[in-house]
């Protein structure tokens, strides 16, 4: 909806994010250039600078929903310095699941010395996580479930963190838990996040359908 309005407003607009990743692919598949805009894919600081435009008075940008927060952030810093004018996107872009976990990772890394990603290969969230492990110089795995374990990966590991992509299911979380317990780990501690609220209506075609039943 925020690039449907930049393309009526003629805009040119940038888009952060992944390549071949559908939301990207639909994005900008839908761009409608009829009234003179563009739509530029960003994927790094790199592609930001060197991103050549056509009219920087009349630029804005939007991103991917399942992006890194930090790498977002530093992507934003540079078209924002090479271009003043740019327009930002109404509300934060960043999908509420994705930050929130991102967060909270962030803070299980200060207390683990190897983390577990419950995700697929696939899931641009799941990867986004496993990859603070990396920035924080722990050994990071992202697997499907608890078939993919690796018990090498746990010697001489004292504390093991545990989190997962936004739409895994809850039992192959717990498939892992069990498995790690079995070659000895202690009962898994909760590490509080940050509470989630949002509840979303169900839409107007499942209610219709809903009354009729």
């Amino acid at each position: 909806m925020e690039v449907a309005r930049y393309a009526r407003d003629g805009r040119e607009v940038i888009l952060v994010g992944h390549r071949h990743h559908p939301e990207v692919e639909g994005t900008m598949g839908r761009f409608d250039a009829s009234r003179g805009g563009r739509m530029y894919l960003v994927e790094d600081v790199g592609d930001a600078q060197n991103l050549a435009v056509a009219d920087p008075e009349r630029l804005a940008f939007v991103t991917q929903t399942t992006l890194s927060v930090d790498d977002t952030a530093s992507i934003v810093q540079v078209l924002r310095q090479r271009f003043p004018a740019l327009a930002s996107p109404r509300h934060e872009d960043i999908c509420y699941a994705t930050q929130n976990r991102q967060d909270a990772v962030k803070s299980l890394l200060a207390q683990c010395d190897v983390l577990l990603v419950v995700g697929s290969q696939s899931s641009s969230n799941s990867n986004r996580l496993r990859e603070l492990a990396d920035r924080a110089g722990i050994p990071g795995y992202l697997i499907d479930d608890a078939a993919q374990l690796q018990r090498q990966w746990f010697d001489g590991k004292t504390v093991v963190g545990l989190t997962a992509g936004a739409s895994a299911p809850e039992s192959l979380v717990q498939g892992v838990v069990t498995q790690l317990r079995e070659w000895g780990a202690a009962a898994p501690q909760d590490l509080a996040g940050r509470a989630e609220h949002i509840v979303f209506s169900m839409p107007k075609a499942l209610r219709a359908v809903q009354r009729d039943r």
